[in-house]
């Protein structure tokens, strides 16, 4: 077994079954005759977003992997791969590497270095026994924490070098979840409750956490009104009577309405990033924000209540917390519910006149 087979070997173990990719590269061959599939692509950057895409479509339970050639195909994947950075998407990259010979030598583009700032992180398999552990790092960073790209390139001459037997040992990797301190979690709780305008913040956490049902649960439970990021849209029934759809450069009339008179925001799931296509916070609102990564709190706002956990369990702490402090009492009042139809209803009077 070689580098290249026993690559395709442990795709395999971890479930992948196409292969978007732009030639050349021996991992193209390899993946075939191992029973993945090639979809060759005409562009490195369409390549990298039809992994993109297998990730977020499946929210990272079936990675998406992008194979391309040294250079030139390395240096066209950058923007894709930079677009899957920035918006935390777990993409496996394999750039094939020029012969070890040859590395570090001007012009020959160097993915070691050109891509540490749009990956998590990326290795260089500079020895084919060093192929098991270098792919174990990799999926288990696709995994864990923050999602994002990690990259693995692959020398071409080690490419078709033998792997010994004795060094070549892959079980997939489990991935890691953490609840919320308990005394963080009680304090965003009594907040939460004791807001008057609250509005809950779905980001894509909530997706990629698989916590959907947890969200809805915590809103009904509260009859707090949901909106999302852009990111997280589908976090939360855009159809539910508590629905204020997604949030950005521009929102609709009636999240407008609840974010502008909202006294606390609830985010979870979100990293808060100012940016271009997110809508700021309005000025003089309590903020609890949940994240499964810790640089995100008071990164671009100070936040008052921070959680820093898996978004469906500590949505969970959150259900229970609030429950104990007012049980199902405002279950079932529907009043939110009809001042977010209410207000929808007028916002789209407008555009139909």
């Amino acid at each position: 077994m070689n580098t290249i087979e026993a690559i395709t070997e442990i795709l395999k173990r971890e479930g992948v079954q196409y292969l978007p990719c732009f030639p050349t590269t021996p991992v193209i061959e390899a993946a075939a005759l191992g029973g993945i599939r090639p979809i060759v692509c005409r562009q490195e950057r369409v390549g990298v977003g039809i992994a993109d895409g297998l990730s977020r479509v499946s929210n990272g339970d079936h990675m998406g992997v992008f194979a391309m050639q040294y250079g030139p195909g390395a240096e066209n994947a950058y923007p894709g791969i930079a677009t899957s950075y920035s918006d935390s998407v777990p993409v496996l990259l394999l750039p094939l590497g020029h012969p070890r010979d040859k590395a570090g030598i001007n012009p020959h583009y160097d993915s070691l270095k050109g891509y540490a700032d749009i990956t998590k992180a990326i290795e260089q398999i500079n020895m084919p026994d060093r192929t098991s552990d270098i792919m174990r790092r990799a999926f288990a960073g696709l995994r864990q924490g923050r999602g994002g790209p990690m990259a693995v390139e692959i020398p071409a001459d080690v490419a078709l070098e033998e792997v010994n037997e004795e060094s070549f040992y892959y079980v997939p990797s489990r991935p890691t979840a953490s609840q919320g301190s308990p005394a963080d979690v009680e304090a965003a709780a009594k907040a939460l409750c004791a807001a008057h305008y609250p509005v809950i913040m779905a980001g894509q956490g909530v997706l990629y956490a698989k916590a959907s049902d947890e969200l809805l649960e915590l809103a009904e439970l509260l009859q707090v009104p949901v909106c999302s990021t852009l990111l997280g849209k589908s976090a939360f029934p855009e159809v539910h009577p508590l629905a204020l759809g997604s949030t950005g450069p521009t929102i609709s009339g009636h999240a407008y309405h609840f974010i502008r008179r909202s006294d606390l925001i609830c985010g979870i799931g979100t990293s808060f990033t100012k940016h271009g296509m997110v809508m700021n916070i309005p000025a003089g609102k309590t903020l609890i924000q949940a994240t499964n990564d810790a640089s995100d709190i008071n990164k671009d706002y100070n936040i008052d209540l921070p959680i820093v956990g898996d978004a469906k369990l500590v949505l969970r702490q959150l259900i229970e917390a609030c429950r104990e402090i007012v049980g199902n009492s405002r279950k079932d009042d529907q009043s939110t519910a009809k001042e977010v139809q209410s207000e929808r209803e007028g916002w789209l009077a407008q555009w139909r006149a």
